[in-house]
């Protein structure tokens, strides 16, 4: 009996499918895709045939296709704790505040004017000092906050905006990445006037850090692609210290939170 997946010869040497073919043939390769184990599946129905993957052939159906699905990457097993607030790795968010509540880094020291974690000097001077080469000027509006002093942030935030907006653009004392001093909000000194306001994405020092930051081991934390994972607005001026070598994976795997990197829960509601 004829095989349903097989082509029929024209004269001309071309190959012809029927419907009936190309029916069987999806149909096949979609239980074949349903039947994956959840890793990239690759499948090519041409058995012997040597049509190109994608060619169109005289019914002007896709005849025999090289058909790949990806499953979301799998999270990564941390190398360092994302608990411990004096990893490098530590995720700090809604869900997951800072322990132990008081926390105070071990060595902090004072870059541009503000404290920061001392792991986090080496780079953050490099960056600085690249950004100045390139013209730029960058300044540093706040590193490390202690739980008062975050207190005070959050507290001023209420009376200012309301509680609800207070709780998707500050957070409460004890569930800042500011306590770990690994978090560094950046400034402008060709637009002052934006510091910490929505106006900072335009400025020439954003931009260049959204271009740059990355190759220093900084990551933008809060975008407005996945508040709803983070937890925040967005905020362009924000930036958190993970390493050089975390970036680089979180770039290879193409994703942009601890969060999703680590499948570590976050969102807008507190636990």
């Amino acid at each position: 009996m004829r095989s349903p997946f097989a082509a029929e010869r024209l004269p001309d040497g071309r190959r012809h499918y029927s419907h009936q073919a190309v029916v069987a043939r999806r149909a096949l390769l979609a239980g074949l895709v349903v039947a994956g184990t959840g890793t990239a599946v690759g499948v090519h129905l041409g058995r012997g045939d040597d049509t190109a993957p994608g060619a169109v052939t005289s019914t002007g159906d896709t005849a025999s296709a090289a058909v790949v699905t990806e499953a979301p990457s799998p999270p990564v097993s941390p190398a360092f704790s994302t608990t411990d607030a004096a990893s490098p790795w530590v995720v700090v968010n809604k869900k997951h505040p800072v322990v132990p509540t008081d926390y105070v880094p071990a060595a902090l020291s004072t870059v541009g004017g503000k404290q920061v974690a001392s792991v986090v000097v080496p780079d953050l001077t490099n960056l600085l000092a690249a950004a100045d080469a390139d013209g730029l000027g960058l300044t540093l509006t706040s590193g490390y906050r202690s739980l008062s002093y975050q207190r005070g942030v959050h507290d001023n935030a209420v009376a200012r905006d309301g509680f609800a907006t207070a709780e998707s653009l500050s957070a409460r004392p004890g569930y800042s990445e500011h306590q770990t001093g690994l978090a560094i909000d950046f400034g402008s000194r060709s637009q002052p006037e934006c510091a910490v306001q929505d106006c900072y994405q335009d400025t020439p020092e954003a931009r260049w850090l959204a271009e740059r930051a990355g190759a220093f081991g900084f990551l933008l934390r809060y975008t407005a692609a996945h508040t709803a994972v983070t937890g925040y607005a967005p905020e362009s001026w924000h930036y958190r210290w993970v390493g050089v070598d975390l970036v680089r994976q979180m770039t290879e795997r193409g994703v942009a939170t601890l969060e999703e990197f680590f499948g570590v829960p976050g969102g807008p509601e507190y636990a």
